[in-house]
């Protein structure tokens, strides 16, 4: 069941009526339970934001570390332990902004982690400010007047990055949550899975977005799956799907086969 994976003693959680990461939690655990994965098979790393008290609420092995440096912590983590499942969900800032460069070098590296971008366009919990994610034009708490920078696109970032794995959903779309994080965990590689989650209580508040169901109205409406009809008539929809699924060498392995190759070198004292 569901509730074996969450720490109950930890509910009612904080995030905000309407929020959109407690569906993107749910569709991990309920990716994790297709898997038949065991708890103790599995480290969750979180930063510091909105999505970092994921970490706090499942019942795995977790780790809460420091804003931007989920990653870096995760890559510590998988290699010492690369028989581990290591998930990492994040925040805009974690991902893309203090965390940036941990992003484009894990996803260089092709380390085996599960990377969960959950995309609200604004920082939550420190009240509201632009983020890398925020669209041009659209407000924040540090851009009343409108946001003059121009957003990343994840799944390009992801895919230039070296990513053998990127995919992109909304959390109207809950099957497609559960899926996708289904077949990032499995896949051997670096996988990127951006969730555009709702807050009705920044963003949609200060961009006129209406409730936190309209916001979902908004991605119902606002996206088709890549290569369908929908998305061929309409350009301006953003596509949802997998984008990447590639095989690829996986770091933690080619470094395994390196440390192997150096011990057998040094045993028959070779030079």
């Amino acid at each position: 069941m569901v509730r074996e994976y969450i720490r109950q003693r930890f509910f009612p959680h904080i995030w905000c009526a309407g929020c959109g990461h407690g569906t993107v939690m749910s569709g991990m655990i309920r990716a994790i339970e297709r898997l038949g994965l065991q708890k103790n098979e599995i480290v969750v790393v979180s930063g510091i934001g909105c999505s970092s008290r994921m970490s706090g609420y499942l019942d795995f092995h977790t780790m809460h570390t420091i804003h931007g440096r989920a990653l870096a912590f995760a890559t510590g983590v998988k290699m010492g332990r690369p028989d581990l499942k290591v998930i990492v969900p994040m925040g805009d800032g974690d991902a893309l902004a203090i965390g940036g460069n941990h992003l484009i070098h894990a996803a260089r590296r092709n380390l085996d982690l599960t990377a969960i971008i959950m995309n609200n366009r604004i920082y939550g919990m420190t009240g509201g400010q632009f983020s890398p994610m925020t669209p041009f034009g659209e407000k924040g708490t540090t851009a009343p007047l409108g946001n003059i920078d121009q957003a990343f696109d994840i799944v390009e970032l992801a895919r230039g990055a070296g990513a053998s794995f990127v995919a992109r959903t909304t959390t109207y779309h809950v099957q497609e949550i559960t899926r996708f994080i289904a077949k990032a965990i499995q896949h051997k590689g670096f996988s990127v899975v951006e969730v555009m989650s709702q807050c009705p209580t920044y963003y949609g508040r200060k961009n006129r977005l209406g409730s936190a169901v309209d916001m979902l109205e908004q991605y119902r409406d606002g996206t088709a799956p890549i290569g369908s009809k929908k998305a061929a008539e309409n350009a301006d929809l953003l596509q949802r799907g997998i984008f990447v699924e590639e095989e690829r060498p996986e770091y933690s392995g080619e470094y395994s086969i390196l440390v192997n190759t150096c011990r057998r070198t040094n045993q028959s004292g070779e030079r």
